[in-house]
């Protein structure tokens, strides 16, 4: 059931101009990075990317040949702020442009409430004092040292991703549905928090409950009307959904998603489950939206809710979530028949089409198709400034980041070589947080969380070779 790229191309028509595989489209690209060359001219002689990789003598990250790396923070040690020490599992990450040059870094921690490394308790910065989650907040000075570091929120849990908004702060997702007096939690959890990268004390550690209390994943804003996408990585049937958040008070800039709006998950008529689709290039046209009966869970967790006649939409592992050119996108990990979905699969990409209603399954990962991640299970995903993905893997055995042509083809960027050093896990830790530094200095440096051990990279390079 799956298509290859070569049939989407052959079969597109007057589609050709928009979709360019299974894999990507370039309006996507160019609007989400400017002008980009041909996607043909990214490839040289039929091969993509940068080269292999070369093997790290300090035993870190293998990166191909011209390409560095610098440690910018490490787990355990002191913040300049001296509000203690690094937190552990470093996930979700977002840059921001800071004056002179300068770039700050909001960087997720996903702790759960028995993790080791907590996010230090911050006087006004700290939503439940028994919660270990939370984000920092990295500067950077323009030539790329670490110039600060502080807490930017505290006391949240198990933040995972999220994603910037128009007006340059961040928005961090709770995946938990935990409630007080859960693993010693002393508030409800579950919900979206807004982070300023440059002051976090401008927005504190105020809940944005209008936005659904859930087992929040990514989200994505519309930069043109301010409506917000969310995804739902529950682990259990019925797994999650795919939202969108109406705000009162749409591009109000920072504090405004606090007045509340209207929650609402995606119907497609006739597909309960997405693992369900199974060729890249289907396209699904006049995509409902539902409201949520009860945005905050009171009694029944959103996924079990009621929606009426015509039910609701899951999906198994509804992971990033982002902006580009005229529509979202959003990822599907991986889908099991076993653990309860419709079909298996390795890895999607969805993108949805506000204007035109319109959901299409642009990459479909896995052996029997053409776009193809040697350990599959793709997580973090970014846009790539030279065009193309930016996907992080989060599967078995070593770990790497690799890039998706907008052609469909993949190669290595970088693989992860840091041990755990826990008895009975994975060698190698995930890769978390891909993104890039912003056009103002030219998308010049990626920056990268190894998950645990948890450590952030700079790494600079010939990116646009």
């Amino acid at each position: 059931m799956s298509v290859s790229r070569r049939r989407v191309l052959a079969g597109s028509g007057a589609l050709a101009a928009s979709i360019t595989v299974s894999g990507c489209i370039p309006e996507l690209f160019a609007g989400a990075a400017g002008a980009l060359p041909p996607a043909n001219s990214l490839r040289g002689k039929g091969d993509a990317g940068y080269g292999p990789l070369v093997p790290d003598p300090d035993g870190m990250l293998d990166l191909p040949e011209g390409f560095r790396y610098r440690v910018l923070s490490r787990t355990g040690d002191r913040m300049s702020s001296g509000e203690g020490t690094v937190p552990g599992h470093c996930d979700g990450m977002a840059a921001f442009p800071g004056r002179g040059g300068r770039v700050h870094l909001v960087r997720n921690h996903e702790n759960r409430a028995s993790a080791g490394a907590p996010v230090p308790v911050v006087d006004g910065l700290t939503y439940d004092p028994q919660a270990k989650g939370g984000c920092t907040a990295l500067e950077l000075s323009a030539s790329g040292r670490r110039a600060g570091e502080r807490v930017a929120i505290a006391g949240t849990a198990v933040n995972c991703a999220g994603g910037p908004t128009p007006w340059n702060t961040w928005l961090t997702c709770e995946e938990t549905e935990d409630r007080a007096g859960t693993n010693g939690y002393a508030e409800d959890h579950g919900f979206v928090f807004e982070v300023d990268p440059y002051d976090p004390r401008r927005t504190g550690a105020v809940p944005l409950t209008a936005m659904g209390r859930f087992q929040h994943e990514a989200v994505a804003v519309d930069p043109r009307n301010g409506t917000v996408y969310e995804t739902e990585d529950a682990f259990e049937r019925p797994f999650g959904l795919f939202y969108r958040f109406l705000p009162e008070k749409p591009l109000g800039g920072r504090g405004s998603l606090r007045a509340g709006g209207r929650l609402q998950a995606m119907r497609v008529p006739g597909v309960p489950d997405l693992s369900a689709v199974r060729e890249a290039g289907t396209v699904f046209e006049r995509i409902e939206w539902a409201d949520v009966p009860d945005p905050l869970a009171a009694r029944t967790p959103i996924r079990h809710q009621d929606f009426g006649r015509g039910g609701i939409t899951h999906a198994q592992k509804l992971e990033g979530c982002y902006w580009g050119g005229r529509s979202v996108y959003f990822v599907s990990s991986f889908a099991r028949a076993e653990e309860g979905s419709a079909a298996d699969h390795h890895g999607q990409v969805w993108r949805y089409d506000p204007a035109e209603r319109r959901l299409t399954l642009v990459v479909v990962f896995g052996p029997s198709t053409d776009v193809q991640l040697p350990g599959e299970a793709p997580d973090n995903i970014c846009l790539a400034p030279q065009g193309g993905l930016m996907v992080c893997e989060d599967g078995d055995g070593a770990q790497h980041v690799f890039g998706v042509t907008r052609d469909g083809e993949v190669y290595p960027v970088l693989r992860n070589r840091i041990d755990i050093g826990t008895p009975g896990a994975p060698a190698w830790g995930e890769l978390a947080g891909v993104t890039f530094s912003g056009p103002a200095d030219g998308n010049r440096t990626m920056y990268v969380n190894v998950y645990d051990p948890g450590v952030t990279f700079a790494v600079t390079g010939p990116w646009g070779r």
